[in-house]
Order: structure tokens, then C-alpha cells, then sequence
């Protein structure tokens, strides 16, 4: 069997590839530099909280997920794809822009519209490139490309982050983000260069430039396809689950492992380094086939290592005057341990997330595909918003504690995952027993 990295080889994978990879990093450069200097001065500068101005940073950065997903499928439904990509790019660095503008001259209001604009750039992205990959691979390379799209994503957020920090740290440093930021978004549009022709799958659809209506129309489509409608929701339930861990790693690296910010960066690594892992080895496991199979073992394993991340957290007694760094830290008692949960967390989540992907493209109708796609996108973003509202009330206002978070996460993964895939299961068999009665 050939590995995936063979789709390297070719053009039909690799610009696309890299071109996602080069946007995902540039988002999370960006949003994480600004998140940096929001918190270490600005917010002073500014006599605002930097609670407040983190808060609205994201949530100008996810608002147009909301906004303009279902937009964006039908545009990548009616146009050919290569083309739209090289647009897309080219955007980016007109935001890039804007944004080098606004860091270097600390115009903050300038810096929110370039991080709303980037969100909005990453939406018309989306669609498009996961509508892409079921139609430029063959059959028997869809799982393995989500797998390595998958790990692209991953390694280029967690990239994204530490280069910001690096970065954040230099003399100058609000030229260098900005030169930095330029300098990836121009690579990516030279990579969106090659990416190959791809026909419109639905040219003589008329563009509902409606958002709130086209949005309503996207979601009740998908809610007549149920198989599709679930697979989505177990997408969604991913990015809430991530979103829930992810957000409270600074917390818990500092209050509960006594860790410096290199601590932070090990544990976000471990936990992306995981789900590179578990999505790698799904093309081999599955033998390139679009199948469910593998959701039960990452189900089990998200919450296996939840809960017992809740009890390895809870036996850990640290006592230091002082932050720990990386090295300290592993000397400690049962930190092994906690580094161990992380990784298999992400691991899990490999294994849960690139059949659901895969088996999103395989199952789309063709003239619908992209629409289908930003379709997951918006409940992706509800599923985020959802996971802070659902931390706050945990820790805010039940007053329970950050592994209690991740035991109480852990259990209701266990309820949800057990209704989801049975749900899977039942529509996929009902679909298999339709197509067969066709055939006959």
C-alpha cells in the first residue's frame, strides 16, 4: 500500500496543501501576535481590561463563520476553485496590509478590522479547499489526504503560535510580525498559483447574496440529509471538545503545574503533535476506505484520557517559589503522566476526526458539496461559542475546578459519543439499503 506522502508527488495535492497550510499558520501568527500585545501593553494603553479585549478579539475573529460560511459554499459551488483560491490569497495580503499598518502605527481599531477581515477571508477559504480534495483525489486517496490536511492544520496553528511568541519577543517587534505576516501571506498566494484547474460543479447556480436567508436555506438543506446533519454534528462536537481543552492549557500550566510559558507551548505541542499522529496512521488502519470504524476508538479515547487527565491532575502536589520550566517539570511526580493524557488526547482526536472529514466529502452530493462544507463551518463556530459559554458556567459559576472541567467534558463525551454513533450507523445503513434497492 502506498504511503500518503506520495501525494506529494503530485499536483493535483501538494500547492493546495500548502497553501491551507501557509493561511492557517498566517490566522493563527496574527491573531496570537495581537492577542500577545493586547495583553502585555495595549490594554494599559488603551484603560481597558485585557479580559475584554481578548474576548473581542476572538469573537470578531470567529463572527464571520457566522456570518458568511453559507456565502462562501455557494461561491465555491458556482466557480471554478484554482481561481478563487488566487483571489482569496490575494486578499489576504491586502489584510496583511492593513494589518502592518496598524501594528506599526498602534492604531488598535485598525488591528480588530484586519483580525474581523482575516476570519472572513479564512471563511470563503474553507469551503473551498475541503470541496476541493473529494474532487481533484481519487477515491483511494481521500482518507489520506484529510489525514495529512488534518496534520497540516494542526502543526501550522501550533507553529502560528510559537512564532508569534518568538517573534513578540524581539527588539522591533511590531515590524518584524508585520514583515513576517507579508512575507507568509505572499508564499501562499505563489503556492495558490499551481493549484490546478477545477471545474465548477454547479455553474448556473444563482447566488443568494442574502446571508441570513442563504444561511437558514444551507442549514435546513443539510437537515434533510441526516447522515450528513450527524457527521456534521460529531465534526462540531470536535472543535468544541479542543476548544474546551486548549483554551484552559495557560491556565492549568501555570496554576496547577506551576509551569513558565515554555510549559504551555510543550503541552499545546504534545496535544498537536497527537492529533498529527492519530490522523497519520487513519489511512492505514482504515486501508484507505471511508468508514466509521475508527470513530469508536477515538470516542473511548477522548474520554479515557479526560478522565483520567482529571485524576492525574488532581494527584499532582507541586510546591515552587518559583515557575518551573520544561525539565523541572518532568522531574516531578506523575507529570509524566499528565503529558502522556495530553498527547493521547490529540491522538484520540485523530483518530475521531479524519473519518468524520472524509466520510463529510465522500457523502456531500456533488452540487452541494461546498454548501455542505459551510454548513459545518457555522455549526463549528456555535460549537466554539458553545464550548466558552459551557467552561464559564462550569468554573464561574458552579465553582468547580479546571480538572473537574476536563471529567465533566470527558463524561458527556461518552453520552454524546455513544448517541452519535449509533446515529451514524442507522443512516449510513439506511442509505446502503436505498442505493441497493436502486440498483436492483
Amino acid at each position: 500500500m502506498a504511503s500518503q506522502f506520495t501525494l506529494f508527488r503530485s499536483r493535483r495535492f501538494t500547492p493546495m496543501f500548502f497553501t491551507q497550510f501557509l493561511g492557517a499558520f498566517n490566522d493563527n501568527f496574527f491573531k496570537q501576535a495581537l492577542l500577545l500585545l493586547l495583553t502585555y501593553s495595549a490594554a494599559a494603553k488603551l484603560g481597558s481590561s485585557v479580559s475584554l479585549l481578548n474576548n473581542l478579539a476572538a469573537m470578531l475573529f470567529i463572527l464571520p463563520f457566522f456570518l458568511f460560511s453559507a456565502l462562501a459554499g455557494q461561491l465555491a459551488d458556482k466557480y471554478e476553485k484554482s481561481r478563487l483560491t488566487v483571489y482569496i490569497k490575494v486578499l489576504e495580503i491586502v489584510i496583511m496590509i492593513l494589518a502592518a499598518f496598524g501594528l506599526i502605527f498602534e492604531i488598535y481599531w485598525l488591528l480588530f478590522v484586519a483580525l474581523f477581515l482575516l476570519g472572513a477571508q479564512s471563511t470563503f477559504f474553507g469551503p473551498i479547499k475541503y470541496a476541493y480534495l473529494p474532487q481533484a483525489m481519487h477515491k483511494d486517496e481521500l482518507v489520506g489526504a484529510n489525514a495529512l490536511f488534518q496534520t497540516g492544520t494542526s502543526l501550522s496553528i501550533l507553529l502560528g503560535m510559537i512564532v508569534a511568541g518568538v517573534f513578540t519577543q524581539l527588539d522591533n517587534h511590531l515590524y518584524w510580525v508585520s514583515a513576517m505576516a507579508l512575507l507568509i501571506a505572499g508564499l501562499g498566494l505563489l503556492s495558490s498559483k499551481f493549484v490546478p484547474h477545477t471545474p465548477a460543479v454547479e455553474p448556473d447556480m444563482k447566488i443568494n447574496w442574502n446571508i441570513f436567508s442563504t444561511s437558514m436555506d444551507t442549514i435546513k438543506y443539510l437537515y434533510s440529509l441526516p447522515l450528513l446533519f450527524f457527521i456534521i454534528l460529531g465534526n462540531s462536537w470536535f472543535w468544541f471538545y479542543g476548544a474546551t481543552f486548549l483554551t484552559q492549557t495557560p491556565e492549568f500550566s501555570k496554576v496547577i503545574l506551576n509551569g513558565n510559558e515554555s510549559v504551555v507551548i510543550f503541552l499545546l505541542t504534545l496535544f498537536s503533535v497527537g492529533v498529527s499522529a492519530g490522523s497519520l496512521i487513519c489511512k492505514t488502519l482504515t486501508k484507505n476506505q471511508v468508514s466509521f470504524k475508527l470513530l469508536p476508538f477515538g470516542i473511548a479515547g477522548l474520554s479515557i484520557f479526560a478522565i483520567d487527565l482529571y485524576f492525574s491532575l488532581s494527584a499532582l502536589n507541586i510546591n515552587s517559589s518559583a515557575l518551573l520550566g520544561i525539565s523541572e517539570l518532568s522531574q516531578m511526580s506523575g507529570s509524566w503522566r499528565v503529558f502522556a493524557d495530553l498527547f493521547f488526547l490529540g491522538f484520540s482526536g485523530g483518530l475521531y476526526i479524519v473519518p468524520l472529514y472524509a466520510a463529510m466529502q465522500a457523502y456531500s452530493p456533488i452540487t452541494h458539496r461546498a454548501r455542505v462544507i459551510g454548513a459545518n463551518n457555522i455549526f463549528n463556530a456555535i460549537f466554539m461559542v458553545t464550548s466558552a459559554i459551557f467552561a464559564i458556567v462550569i468554573l464561574n459559576l458552579l465553582k468547580l475546578s479546571l480538572p473537574q472541567l476536563f471529567l465533566v467534558t470527558g463524561v458527556l463525551n461518552i453520552v454524546f459519543g455513544v448517541f452519535l454513533y449509533f446515529k451514524l450507523k442507522r443512516y449510513k445503513d439506511t442509505m446502503q439499503i436505498q442505493q441497493d434497492a436502486l440498483i436492483m
